[in-house]
């Protein structure tokens, strides 16, 4: 492991606010604060403060899908992520590093995520 690095894992929550009419879509309406928030409240309950990090993210383009979670060293991202969903990804991915399959962005994801921006543009 570089041991220059600051965190083990480093979380960005996409709290991005649109407008409610937007076709893109809304992380911030999707659970995006509850979302970062439960990642914190889990980093703290397991004492990995300091060594895990939850931050909020500005717009990670993929809001179509819901709220985006990626998490880093690991590049993993996570897509249609719910405040249901959290506890499920710090288990798998921050305590075991493991990814969380079923929320995982693969190329289907960012295929149809381009296939849609072309019918909603």
């Amino acid at each position: 492991m570089n041991t220059g690095v600051k965190y083990k894992k480093h979380i960005f929550v996409c709290v991005n606010e649109r407008p409610e009419n937007t076709p893109k879509g809304s992380c911030a309406r999707c659970g995006g604060f509850d979302i970062r928030m439960r990642f914190v409240e889990l980093i703290n309950q397991h004492g990995l403060k300091g060594v895990v990090r939850a931050n909020k993210s500005g717009c990670l383009d993929a809001c179509e899908f819901g709220a985006t979670v990626v998490v880093y060293p690991d590049e993993i991202w996570y897509t249609n992520v719910t405040l249901n969903d959290v506890d499920d990804i710090f288990n798998a991915t921050i305590l075991n590093d493991v990814p969380l399959e079923r929320l995982v962005a693969n190329k289907k994801t960012w295929d149809d995520l381009k296939t849609l921006r072309r019918i909603t543009s």
